[in-house]
């Protein structure tokens, strides 16, 4: 048993086995509805990982960013990649890269999809719970979703008044004002809320060359919603959505820089935006049939310069100028049958989008424009029957067709397309009332795509990567619902799996070079103990790694698959007490990530403790913080082929006073 793994186990040992001896009290965990299913199910149902974090813990918590979301569930986070707005996300050893413009892993948020890394982000202002789902679950949400699905649930206006303000004053000026207002404008029929956000503050990295900070960070966010309940059986709700980034340069530098800092001449900035707007219908017929309908557009401008040279001289620059656009649309149609649960979906989207492209070099800048459109269609369903009295059957299977074309705007167009069915199989056993058993067969895939900044080459196209994963899983209750728990053992085989070679900044070819395997074991723990205190607990131990892979010469057969850490785990511990105050500590770890096939470049693991401390009086809250209490550096070292540093945030301390109505 590797190092790794021996503190994984112990760090999960070490919080149930204490937390499992305290005295018993009455208090036990409130039980979870979700959807994660597409369809209502309580949480130990699920025949699949999921975890479901609630929007008050994690306002409680401080956690406002998915980074840090990430960082309290198994098998899920983030490449380096150091650039406001874009998150590339990494489930099981399974990630993508950002030039493909197709993530591994599907967000929705209020059933809106973002189907790539640009635009994969969220402040988790004014959320309800949020859902992940871990394994293929390209059955029920199609080509993004070979490795997980996180499902963002923002809070609903209701005919209750709700508010809610806070506002921090934190390390390196930092300055943030959050506000989540909803009331009823018509009693029993009409709603409207509000939610933004304002935060700046000052970078951490030194431009030795022309002073200042290279990386101050400023956003902007706001979310408009207004529901409609002309009856009890309908609802109509429109939502609109914005994200503004007014940041400096990407957190990166020169790959041997022993501090924090530049010598850049050439300035750097993000100034991306997205926008989001849907309309959410739900109609239940009087047979009982639900029917639902998500219509969405999805933009995200991507508006970059950075410097990668690092140096006074302009040798070496990257801008983007890039619009995506996704238009979406669902149909659902869900009942019940006898005992058994189905559910019918038609899906179809539509990708358009616009990239420019320009790279200084040293002879000269260079320019790269094209038009990439792409257009699914899609026919699903799923069943859950029962075969005994404790013995369930989950059956799904999805009909898609995907295309994909390429435009240059000087001339040379190419497109493809691909058909796919995709099975799914889950048997479900209840063992007792509280203990769940189930075993699944699922099927994912990523489409395939072109190398948009690959011309003198061609555009040189790449087929889809195929997943067959297998699954086995416990979970449930204990010590009288006050300890709820999870396992899942898992084993994936990846075919014509996506590689990327990053040739210089800005030069990157993604082609299907490897075969791989992927196998793991996820464990969570959310236990009471007595009162006043809480652990919650999980751990991910994940092997991915090249069963075939040769790049010319190089044959890197057994190596890991790049941004794919073997280890993952979370440890968190708060007390409340009865006269209104709180402390909590969370200790969060990560294993030896990997940069590039030929597993020359790495960040080295690392863990990270948080802290924070506060006091609730009638409507008010006050909370100081610590993030990053050691100031632990976790750099990644030779991004970009060797080139750059990826450099890790340092401590924050601050302070976060509240107000809710």
């Amino acid at each position: 048993m590797n190092k790794s793994v021996r503190m994984g186990l112990g760090l999960l040992g070490g919080v149930l086995v204490p937390a499992l001896g305290v005295a018993e009290t009455q208090q036990e965990l409130p039980a979870m509805t979700v959807t994660a299913n597409k369809i209502e199910q309580r949480q130990e149902e699920v025949s699949a990982s999921l975890s479901v974090l609630q929007g008050e813990d994690l306002r409680d918590a401080g956690v406002e960013d998915l980074e840090a979301l990430a960082r309290r569930t198994p098998s899920f986070g983030f490449q380096p990649f150091g650039q406001s707005g874009t998150n590339v996300p990494v489930m099981r050893g399974l990630t993508s890269s950002a030039t493909a413009f197709s993530s591994s892993m599907l967000m929705l948020v209020d059933g809106v999809p973002t189907l790539m890394g640009q635009g994969f982000d969220n402040n988790l202002l004014g959320v309800e719970r949020v859902e992940i789902l871990r394994g293929p679950q390209s059955t029920l949400y199609g080509r993004n979703a070979e490795a997980g699905v996180m499902s963002i649930h923002t809070r609903q206006p209701g005919d209750e008044p709700y508010a809610l303000v806070d506002a921090t004053l934190g390390s390196r000026d930092k300055r943030s004002l959050r506000f989540d207002q909803s009331q009823a404008l018509v009693a029993d029929t009409l709603y409207a809320g509000i939610a933004g956000e304002w935060r700046e503050q000052d970078g951490f990295i030194d431009n030795a060359y022309r002073g200042g900070d290279e990386d101050d960070r400023e956003r902007h966010n706001g979310r408009a919603v207004l529901r409609w309940t002309p009856v009890v059986t309908t609802s109509a709700t429109l939502r609109y959505s914005r994200q503004d980034y007014r940041d400096g340069g990407s957190q990166w530098g020169a790959a041997g820089a022993a501090h924090r800092e530049v010598r850049s001449g050439t300035s750097s900035w993000n100034h991306s935006s997205g926008r989001s707007l849907s309309l959410d219908v739900v109609h239940e017929l009087d047979s009982g049939l639900r029917l639902r309908s998500i219509t969405a557009r999805n933009d995200f401008y991507d508006r970059v310069r950075q410097d990668t040279d690092f140096l006074p001289a302009d040798v070496l620059h990257v801008e983007r100028d890039h619009h995506l656009s996704t238009l979406s649309q669902e149909f659902r149609l869900e009942g019940e049958w006898e005992q058994s649960q189905w559910l019918l979906g038609l899906y179809a989207d539509r990708d358009d989008h616009d990239l420019d492209f320009r790279q200084k070099l040293p002879l000269g800048l260079t320019r790269t424009r094209v038009d990439l459109g792409g257009n699914s269609t899609a026919l699903f369903g799923q069943w859950t029957l029962p075969l005994a009295s404790r013995w369930s059957l989950t059956l799904g299977a999805r009909v898609e067709q995907d295309k994909v074309s390429l435009s240059p705007r000087n001339g040379g167009s190419r497109s493809d397309e691909w058909q796919r069915f995709t099975p799914k199989l889950a048997l479900h056993y209840a063992w007792t009332a509280d203990t769940q058993l189930y075993a699944s067969y699922s099927e994912g895939f990523r489409a395939g795509g072109f190398n948009a900044f690959a011309a003198s080459a061609g555009y040189p196209g790449y087929d889809p990567e195929q997943v067959d994963a297998y699954e086995i899983g416990l979970k449930g209750w204990a010590a009288d619902r006050r300890l709820r728990y999870s396992a899942a053992l898992y084993w994936m085989d990846v075919s014509d799996m996506q590689v990327q070679q990053v040739v210089q900044p800005g030069v990157v070819y993604i082609t299907n070079a490897a075969e791989a395997r992927s196998t793991g074991l996820e464990l969570e723990a959310d236990y009471l103990l007595g009162a006043h205190w809480r652990v919650q607990a999980s751990l991910g131990l994940n092997r991915t790694r090249f069963e075939r892979f040769r790049d010319g010469s190089a044959d890197y057969q057994g190596n890991r698959n790049p941004f794919a850490p073997d280890l993952t785990g979370y440890l968190g511990l708060r007390y409340d007490a009865a006269e209104g105050w709180y402390a909590q500590a969370g200790l969060s770890g990560v294993g030896r990530t990997y940069l590039d096939p030929a597993n020359r470049y790495s960040r080295g693991g690392y863990g990270l403790l948080d802290l924070s401390a506060g006091y609730r009086f009638d409507h008010y809250g006050l909370a100081v913080y610590v993030e990053n209490a050691t100031d632990k550096r976790y750099d990644a070292v030779g991004y970009l082929n060797g080139m750059a540093r990826v450099y890790s945030e340092p401590r924050e301390i601050g302070l976060r006073l509240s107000y809710q109505l």
